[in-house]
């Protein structure tokens, strides 16, 4: 039984804000501004402290009000809370002293495999009022993961982008020009399936989800503008960044807003602190300091990159002996490896998050 109404998870103009129209936006940026976003080299250091610190690092810290900071699903899920950064940091200081490369090559592809999974995770959240047609449900699932995994798939057979994950050579390159064909002509037969099925169960139903079919708009646009036509490293962390990072703060904050709502915390000064009338500037900003905090250890202990960005933690020496990396480096990474693995816990109702 199909429920017609739009399924919005929110509201109307905070999900098209906050969750479906971020893709959009950037790539209005980028067309509105090419001669600023298009270009092949790096990017500045304004961009990378708003896209990867105030963004990408912040949103894995938006985890924590879903986990740490939440007292019931603490309570509840302690046992998978306290070993899944513990089991980061052992398996990632074995990994780290036995090749810095593949340590961070795993961390990638652990990486890739958790952006995908939202685009499928938000395409399953629209489409929960669609019904249970098999051949819809199969559809729809094969095209968000296409519109996914093609350019990461181009990405390793072409060979020649101009940007990595998090550090060179991490992608294992294979170019062959015969599987890239082969894969762009699936890609496309796919899309135009997809647009096939729409048109015809929209005529049959007269109904359209809007925001299921926004979102794979925006995702399709987003990975193959930020990887496979444009090959510049900003565009590539602007689109993937922004796409990824603020739907997923939005979703967490949504949720527990509306949870937190509903569970007699309306009288305490936690809920007023955290999700009251500005509850949601207190969440934004705890998320950033945690992110420059992390960073800031990042760039003063191992990248010495941007000092001028960091100069609070200017008393942290840069360490260059091998052992302590091999500790400190996997450290540093749990942050981000718990969100990472937590991801694939905390939307299951089976696990009591």
């Amino acid at each position: 039984m199909i429920d017609y109404k739009q399924p919005w998870l929110h509201s109307v103009w905070k999900d098209w804000i906050f969750i479906l129209f971020p893709p959009f936006a950037c790539l209005l940026l980028i067309a509105l501004f090419p001669a600023e976003f298009q270009q092949a080299e790096g990017m500045s250091v304004a961009y990378w402290v708003i896209l990867v610190v105030f963004i990408d690092v912040a949103h894995v810290y938006s985890t924590l009000y879903r986990t740490y900071l939440n007292k019931n699903n603490l309570v509840n899920n302690r046992l998978l809370l306290i070993a899944i950064p513990i089991i980061c940091y052992l398996l990632g200081i074995l990994i780290y002293s036995l090749d810095g490369l593949w340590f961070w090559r795993i961390l990638a592809y652990l990486a890739v495999y958790h952006f995908i999974r939202q685009q499928y995770g938000f395409m399953k959240l629209y489409k929960r009022k669609d019904g249970n047609n098999r051949w819809n449900i199969w559809i729809d699932t094969i095209t968000i993961y296409t519109a996914t995994l093609y350019p990461i798939a181009f990405w390793h057979l072409e060979g020649t982008r101009g940007f990595n994950w998090f550090v060179a050579g991490d992608f294992i390159s294979y170019q062959n020009e015969n599987l890239l064909a082969i894969a762009t002509i699936l890609y496309f037969v796919i899309i135009c399936l997809y647009v096939f099925k729409e048109i015809i169960t929209s005529i049959k139903l007269r109904y359209f989800n809007l925001p299921k079919n926004v979102l794979i708009l925006g995702t399709c646009l987003s990975w193959y503008f930020g990887i496979v036509y444009f090959n510049g490293d900003l565009i590539f962390t602007l689109l993937n960044v922004v796409s990824h990072g603020i739907p997923y703060m939005a979703l967490i904050w949504f949720f527990e807003k509306k949870r937190n709502y509903n569970i007699q915390l309306n009288n305490t000064a936690l809920y007023k602190i955290a999700f009251g009338k500005y509850g949601f500037l207190f969440f934004f900003m705890a998320i950033m300091l945690f992110a420059y905090l992390e960073e800031g250890m990042w760039d003063s202990m191992v990248w010495n990159e941007h000092q001028e960005v960091f100069k609070p933690f200017s008393f942290l020496p840069e360490v260059n002996d091998k052992l302590l990396l091999n500790l400190i480096v996997p450290l540093l990474v749990v942050p981000q490896a718990t969100h990472y693995l937590l991801d694939g816990f905390i939307w299951k109702k089976k696990y009591n998050f």
